[in-house]
Parts: C-alpha cells; structure tokens; sequence
C-alpha cells in the first residue's frame, strides 16, 4: 500500500471507533481505503443518522485521535474471533470466509478499539494531518454489494496529505457539479430519463440527436478513406452466438432474454463482435480479401444494477462506435497504425489530443502466461508489434503488465479531462481467441486455409459515455464542429435591421453552417443575447445601424466580441 492509502484505512478504524463509542449498538462491517478517501459499512441496527451526523461523528474521531500512537497487530485462532464478534454476524461471515481460505486471522487495535483487519496503517498516527481529512457523506449500500442482503449506512470521507490538496479536491468536485453532463443536458434540452421507459434508457432530443450524428459523421469521415464499410446487424440474437464467442459466461447475469412464440432462446446484444465474424463468416476469403473491415454503430444492452446507473456515464443501452477488422498476421502492423491515425485526427479536431492524454500499451503478465491466447508465440509477437507501433508514431505510451484481454494485447487511449480526471476513451485490440472459437477462415497464398486475426477498435467508445465527459470537459460549451447550432443571427430591431441579418443567414448557409437568425418580436434584444450565451452557442453576430453601414458584422462568442468584421473574413477564420 501506498503511504496515503494506509492513512486512508487508518481513518476507516478511527471513523469506525467514534461510531461504536457514539452508537454502541452499531455493528461495524468493512471499511477499506478508496480513492481520494475512505469509507465504513455500518449497521446501525434500530438507529438511523443523516447526513446532520457527521459532524459530532467527526469531532469524536478528532478527539479519540489524541490518544491513538500506533496500530499492534496480533493472530488469533478462528475459535478466539468468533468468541470477541459473537455479536457481529458480519464479521462472523468474514471471519468464517477467511479460515476456509486457509489464511491466518489478524486484529489490529489503537487505544481500545480493535478491529478484524488484514493491515495497511501508517507507522505512527500523528503522521495524519488532522487538518487533510474530512467526513464527506452518507449513503447506503447494500451488505457485500448484494441487493438480496440488508442495506447499511456507507458514511464516506475524504483525506489527503495535506490540507491544501484537500481543499483544492473540494474545490474541483465543485466546478464538476457545475460541468455535471445531467444538468447541462438539462439546461440545453440535449436528452432526458422517463419512468415509462425506464432506468438507464436516454431518450434524446433533436439537438442531442444532432450531437451524436456529428460525432459519427466525423468518425465516418476519417474512417472511410482507410476502407471502412458499414454493416447492419439485428438487435437480438440466439444465445448460442454468445455461448460459442464466450460473452454468456462474462455477461450471463446482464444480459436482457427475449421470449418468443418459439422454444428458442434469445438475448439482447450485449456485443457486436460476435455478429460481425457471421458477416465475415458468410463468404469465402481469400487472402487477396483481406483485411475486411466492418465499422457499424448500433445499441447494445446490458442489464446494468439501478444503483450503478449514473445518467449518461452508465447506462442500460449503450451506443458503440464499433469496428472489426479481419487481417493476416502481416497486415497487424499497418492496420493498427491506420487505426491509431484516426483515433489521433479525431481527438485533435476535438482539441483533447494534448500533452494529458497518454497511451496504455496493455499486454499480458509474465507470472500467469498460461492465462492467455499464445499459440507459437503470437501474442508475444503482437505485443512486439504494438510497441513498434507507439515507437514509430511518437505515442506516449507506458506498458501496463497484466491489463491484456486474454485473447490478446491492446492499446488504450487515455484523456484527462478539463478538471484532471481520466477516461479511456479510443482503443485498439488484437483478438486471436474469436476467430478460433467461430472457426473463421481465409485461403492464403498457397491454397491452405488460415485463421485471421481479429483487430477490435472503437474511436469514441460509449457515445452516451463520450457524451458525458465531452459535456463536462467543455462545461457545455461544444467545439464548432460538435454544436448542433453553430452560430445565431441577431438583429437589434427586426424592422430595421432584418433585410441584412437575411442576407448574412444566407452567405452563412451556402457556406454549410448550422445557423439560425433570431428575428421574433417577442423576445426583445437583450433576451436572444441572454438566450444565446445560456444554450452556450460558439458565435452569435450582432447585426445593428453600424453594421450595416460599415456592410461588416459584430461576432461574440463566450470569450469575446470582434467588432467591424467582414462576414468573408469571418467564414475564413472559423473554417480554419
């Protein structure tokens, strides 16, 4: 454990000690280090708190903190624990979990308060700044994480190393509930959640719906002149298709099954791979063939718990960005950089292709190899091939043992967005294992059939994950190519100003922009100004006296306003 993370866990302990000490009826469950803090699952048994708790909860933590130096570890027979948590049915549980494992039983204490642990606490407590830690919340979360089991009372807190880094993290969750993508979807009417529908189901308007085409427009456009060809598949499928590709063993208890007239059983999809190799699968290939490249986007669905579901970041039906490509061993290299190419050009027109993004160069760990797909070495070799790849396009990427698919190495693309949080968003996957269990084949150059192997890749992922963090990194306020309106034309008085708004709607539309002229007298013009900063519009133009007798336009945008521009010098800029 890292020094922080041990500080962390030590907090759990003292957060659990005030509680037993404030509610000695409480039971106290687990409580583990999280990132940025820690947390501890309670059973108040007959007692609730709130969130107006946390505060005596806190100073009692404080104060039991002046007597607490260090923690004494001591092993103990099953029979000793389960005599000290007789009355603690959750540790009881553990403690019985532990044994059969056949691990040793530890209790760690600090002044009087002992707790079943495994360890991980600082050498000395007053390494703590008291002043770096907070409690945070209360939530409740089900026991083990099981819906079936009693929901206890999760109270989290915070904690750093010091007092500013702490602040400064308070600070940050502040601007990310402004840039929250639910309430800027909200506020721009971009999409929306109906009980009718239900849960993890979006609903999206014309101008989210405009969002999304956009976004694969521009994928279409840098993904087809590298001979991507787009495919259609059903929304439904027999689960034997995912019992030969292996996602009914990995996603059997999310997947939605389909009854129909027949006895035969069917799923949503949950993937569109398996489908795909049915495509490639319907033909003979030669070598001459390949590679074969399908890119579709479609929904897929997966039977996600309500209490993960987290507006547009976590949802029941998830629209991919998928492709497949079927290619010869020797044809890897130049198809992966092909990819790598458009993941680079997409995030640079987005203006996330900077100096925070970085590569994870996935590949297999050399402890467990008999874990992965490795016939003749070929997955060492695609490993080889991938780190060639991150070489020869300047990539800064970093080996990550251990994070490869079993059916081999990938890189993943990673962007921290505007508040310097990560989202691996672009990918790239060598899959050795889907053409073998569907039995996929190409005749080669000398008439013998071959396996191809198979490259998985998606550019934006999720679009309703992409979504949520392209809102929330631009605070909502798109890039010109993403925004379903590009610009707004107000006149200042429509009588005597509207003939030339027309005529600059007009050059702007030849010229293929989303525009708009707002010219209804019931909004007066301060309203339309209001209006087109609150819908975060790139540029709205003024159109008044002086435009039009200078024959220019005034352009304003969320940073600032040009004055006297011509309108052919402005299309010149913004086409840049």
């Amino acid at each position: 454990m890292t020094n922080i993370e041990k500080k962390r866990h030590s907090l759990a302990h003292l957060l659990a000690a005030a509680v037993k000490k404030l509610y000695p009826d409480s039971k106290i469950t687990l409580g583990p280090d999280i990132e940025n803090g820690f947390y501890y699952d309670i059973d108040f048994v007959e007692k609730s708190i709130n969130d107006s708790n946390l505060k005596s909860i806190q100073k009692t933590m404080k104060k039991i903190a002046n007597s607490w130096s260090t923690f004494s570890k001591k092993e103990i027979t099953k029979e000793e624990a389960l005599n000290i948590f007789k009355d603690n049915e959750y540790k009881i549980e553990l403690i019985n979990e532990i044994s059969n494992r056949g691990e040793n039983i530890t209790l760690y204490s600090s002044g009087d308060f002992i707790d079943l642990c495994r360890g991980g606490h600082v050498d000395n407590f007053s390494d703590i700044d008291m002043d770096a830690w907070k409690l945070d919340r209360i939530a409740g979360a089900y026991w083990r994480g099981n819906e079936n089991n009693k929901m206890l009372t999760r109270i989290y807190g915070l904690a750093f190393d010091t007092k500013e880094e702490l602040n400064e993290f308070i600070k940050g969750r502040e601007e990310a509930k402004k840039r929250d993508h639910r309430k800027i979807g909200k506020e721009l009417k971009l999409f929306t959640f109906s009980e009718s529908v239900g849960s993890g189901l979006p609903l999206f308007t014309p101008k989210g719906t405009k969002i999304r085409n956009l976004i694969l427009e521009k994928i279409s456009e840098l993904q087809n002149k590298f001979g991507w060809e787009q495919v259609s598949i059903p929304h439904i499928t027999k689960k034997e298709l995912y019992e030969t590709s292996g996602h009914w063993e990995k996603f059997g208890d999310e997947l939605f099954k389909v009854k129909g007239k027949s006895d035969v059983d069917f799923v949503m999809k949950p993937m569109n791979c398996p489908h795909h190799t049915q495509i490639f699968k319907a033909f003979p290939k030669s070598y001459r063939d390949l590679p074969v490249r399908y890119a579709e986007s479609t929904t897929v669905y997966r039977d996600e718990q309500a209490g993960e579901l987290l507006g547009l970041s976590r949802v029941r039906a998830i629209t991919q960005d998928d492709g497949h490509a079927f290619v010869t061993p020797d044809q890897i290299k130049d198809e992966v950089k092909n990819i790598v190419s458009i993941i680079k050009n997409f995030y640079i027109e987005l203006g996330m292709l900077n100096e925070n993004y970085w590569v994870s160069l996935s590949v297999m760990d050399p402890k467990t190899p008999e874990k992965y797909m490795n016939e003749d070495g070929i997955f060492e070799k695609a490993e080889i091939i991938l780190e060639e790849i991150a070489e020869e396009e300047n990539l800064p990427y970093k080996k990550v043992e251990g994070e490869a698919a079993f059916y081999g190495p990938k890189l993943d693309f990673q962007f921290k967005d505007a508040l310097g949080r990560e989202w691996q968003l672009g990918t790239v996957q060598l899959d050795f294992s889907m053409p073998k269990r569907f039995e996929l084949e190409y005749t080669d150059k000398n008439g013998d059939k071959q396996t191809p192997i198979m490259i998985h890749r998606a550019i934006a992922g999720s679009l309703e994950r992409f979504m949520a963090v392209v809102l929330e990194h631009f605070a909502g306020w798109l890039p010109l190519f993403l925004a379903p309106t590009q610009i707004a034309i107000i006149p200042i008085n429509n009588e005597s100003h509207g003939g030339y708004a027309n005529k600059i709607y007009k050059d702007l539309k030849a010229e293929n922009f989303r525009v708009e002229i707002w010219n209804d007298n019931r909004e007066n013009f301060g309203k339309k100004v209001r209006r087109a900063k609150n819908e975060k519009l790139p540029f709205w133009i003024i159109i008044g006296d002086e435009e039009i007798k200078n024959k220019t336009i005034t352009v304003e945008s969320k940073d600032k306003s040009q004055k006297e521009i011509l309108i052919k010098d402005f299309i010149k800029n913004i086409k840049k």
